[in-house]
């Protein structure tokens, strides 16, 4: 007689919940802050696509996001806000033009390059003595870092390489069993990711340009250096 199979372990899909996306319910922002205090990760919905999160600071919880998705720890991790005060102590240095730039484009769907303060760790910018800062303007994002009282490293919910999520559901079926909780405000503004503007260079440099024009960024500006020679 055969000894019976061992039994095969599923793993365990996240928690998903639908938010308002105009009016976050104040019961799951704090569950997911509760979750993101703790060390855990947490999905939710920014104006551009699908962003995976954790708190800035619980260097095991950073070190989760570079392995679920599979990311070189080469490649630094982006810094989200919900208050321009604290720029104050997550950065150094910054350019005169910085208070025109960011009026006009935070919140929004553009990520800025500063050089780091020292309490930003260098496991969040794989080294680097800058990083990058988004403010995001969807609702529900701007709540659950205000409700969690500190910054969250946020780096799009997806594998590294792999198009982005613009849905809950596809988050679910790509990285669900490796998350805790997924906020599901419905399809993204926007659908493409946040330009990134490097503000750390003589001349400023689109890493990437997204959501954001290079068009609109030198209306402010004036010069920028982009990489196809705009």
């Amino acid at each position: 007689m055969s000894e019976p199979s061992a039994k095969r372990e599923v793993p365990m899909q996240a928690k998903i919940v639908k938010v308002d996306c105009k009016n976050p319910e104040s019961v799951v922002i704090e569950e997911a802050a509760d979750i993101l205090k703790a060390g855990g990760l947490v999905v939710f919905p920014t104006e551009t696509v699908y962003g995976l999160a954790a708190d800035a600071f619980n260097l095991k919880a950073v070190e989760k996001i570079f392995k679920i998705k599979g990311r070189s720890f080469n490649n630094p991790l982006v810094v989200c806000i919900s208050d321009v005060a604290d720029l104050n102590f997550l950065i150094k240095e910054p350019p005169v033009f910085t208070e025109e730039i960011v009026n006009e484009f935070w919140p929004g769907p553009l990520t800025l390059i500063f050089k780091k303060s020292d309490i930003v760790p260098f496991e969040v910018t794989c080294e680097r003595v800058t990083v990058g800062i988004r403010f995001p303007k969807n609702k529900i994002a701007l709540s659950l870092v205000a409700s969690v009282g500190m910054p969250l490293v946020l780096t799009s919910a997806n594998i590294s390489g792999a198009p982005s999520l613009i849905e809950a559901q596809q988050v679910l079926n790509n990285i669900g069993k490796d998350v805790d909780l997924i906020l599901d405000g419905g399809k993204t503004e926007l659908g493409v990711e946040s330009t990134i503007l490097d503000l750390t260079t003589t001349l400023p440099t689109i890493i990437r340009e997204g959501a954001i024009s290079v068009e609109k960024l030198k209306r402010i500006l004036g010069k920028l250096k982009v990489p196809d020679g705009r």
